[in-house]
């Protein structure tokens, strides 16, 4: 059944989305401004497991908890070389928003220049016959990205809600000014989440190579996805960030049920406009606390 199967489809992207947008909602959420760079931090980390993998022949196993670490401390590396000198100079969020810009450009041509331009893949899993389930198919690849996905979710919301990592971050989130006086390290806790979130992106990129092919472009489409589905569903709320990634998966998926399938990213466009100009603080964002 088309319906059923454009419904497994839309799970599939929207588990995709979602951990693009809970890393990038987590780092916008404690710095407040846009770090468009986060898309490229999964072109990086899939090159990274694929030179781990394919060049080195490490384990697969091995090569992705690697792979987990350096998206982690690529994260660190890009807030304390270049976007905590820009915050300590004073420099606006549109400072930071150019700097993003181009950090996320030099990635993109660095990994060109170390990899080349033609396409990648890792060639791990074989391909398998897909399982029938009223009448849609789905592979048992993408059975998994969507339970890690899910799994990872769950893990994060309870970090954020249960821990005193969680809850400093949520604290910051909620007004850095009141938590900078109560004493929190509100420097320590943006590091923290540059960490954390660019981990995540480092787990998306290993589903997302296992999938698809590695290029050095792939990234630019990830964050624009990740970032409507974060608006979609408040930029603010990781909760939301998570269910405007599904609400997107979902509908550019039925969208092209109506229209052909290079209409995709036109749905992902319109959604955010319209987000944009309607409910800029999202299905579940609050507008209360927020700051420019």
């Amino acid at each position: 059944m088309i319906a059923f199967q454009l419904l497994i489809n839309g799970l599939i992207a929207g588990s995709i989305y979602a951990l693009i947008a809970s890393g990038f909602s987590l780092i916008y959420a404690t710095n407040r401004f846009v770090h468009f760079a986060h898309g490229t931090t999964v072109t990086v980390s899939a090159y990274l497991l694929f030179a781990l993998f394919s060049r080195l022949s490490l384990p697969f196993f091995i090569a992705s908890i690697l792979t987990i670490v350096g998206s982690g401390f690529l994260g660190w590396l890009m807030y304390v070389a270049l976007y905590r000198p820009l915050k300590q100079r004073g420099s606006s969020n549109a400072i930071l928003l150019v700097a993003s810009i181009g950090l996320m450009i030099l990635l993109e041509n660095l990994m060109l220049l170390i990899f080349g331009a033609d396409v990648k893949t890792l060639n791990y899993l074989t391909v398998s016959k897909g399982l029938e389930i009223s009448g849609a198919v789905i592979t048992p690849l993408q059975i998994t990205i969507i339970a890690v996905a899910f799994v990872l979710l769950l893990v994060l919301w309870l970090l954020t809600r249960k821990t005193k990592l969680g809850i400093t971050m949520r604290a910051v989130a909620d007004n850095e000014e009141l938590a900078r006086i109560s004493g929190i390290n509100t420097d320590k806790v943006a590091i923290q989440s540059f960490i954390l979130g660019s981990a995540i992106a480092g787990l998306a990129a290993i589903l997302v190579a296992l999938e698809q092919n590695i290029e050095p472009v792939m990234g630019t489409s990830l964050i624009v996805k990740g970032f409507t589905g974060a608006v979609i569903g408040g930029v603010t709320s990781l909760p939301g960030a998570v269910m405007g990634s599904y609400i997107l998966g979902l509908a550019e998926n039925y969208g092209i049920w109506f229209l052909p399938s290079g209409y995709k990213d036109a749905i992902a466009f319109v959604l955010l406009f319209v987000f944009l100009l309607w409910r800029p603080t999202g299905l579940l964002g609050l507008s209360k606390g927020t700051r420019d």
